[in-house]
């Protein structure tokens, strides 16, 4: 494995992929500046920020490099959309999938982002908030529609690490 490479729009994701380059000891690059440090047709780990079942940025990153594992950051639950994902944004089989829950700022998005994500957070959180039933994942969903937060933590990470030791012999870092 030589890089773990990301594309972030609010910060979750470079949380992530920096705890990640951190625990593997890899180097860590946005997708944009990573063409100027890595060979193409290297191997990676991709981590990209999630709209709509979409892993932003993956599509890119597969045509230059070898994806071995691909991270969507999104707002749901750690380890969800799985099969959403796959299917959305052709990801062969043999490329491990992981989801992991980030956060939610509007604050940090601009133009049409910022307008879907406001128009989702009406749409969704009145619905939600009227649900007389809610799971706990739905109350976690509807707080972070309602008061933003970050959910990002190394725990969300451990799937994906215990895949890399399995596979690179990849020695963690404390």
């Amino acid at each position: 494995m030589n890089a773990v490479v990301y594309t972030s729009n609010t910060g979750y994701t470079k949380e992530y992929a920096q705890m990640l380059g951190e625990k593997l000891s890899l180097p860590v690059c946005s997708l944009r500046g990573a063409g100027k440090v890595l060979e193409a047709d290297c191997e990676i780990i991709y981590l990209g920020w999630l709209m709509a079942g979409t892993v932003k940025g993956y599509r890119k990153a597969a045509r230059r490099y070898r994806v071995k594992a691909v991270c969507g950051v999104g707002m749901g639950k750690s380890g969800s959309q799985l099969a959403e994902m796959r299917k959305n944004n052709s990801v062969p089989d043999e490329v491990a999938l992981f989801s992991m829950q980030g956060g939610l700022d509007v604050t940090r998005l601009r133009g049409v982002y910022k307008f879907m994500m406001n128009t989702m957070k009406n749409t969704l959180g009145r619905k939600l908030a009227q649900k007389p039933d809610k799971t706990a994942e739905e109350e976690d969903m509807l707080d972070l529609l309602q008061n933003g937060g970050n959910r990002v933590n190394e725990q969300a990470l451990e799937p994906l690490l215990q895949w890399c030791e399995a596979r690179f012999a990849t020695v963690r870092q404390a």
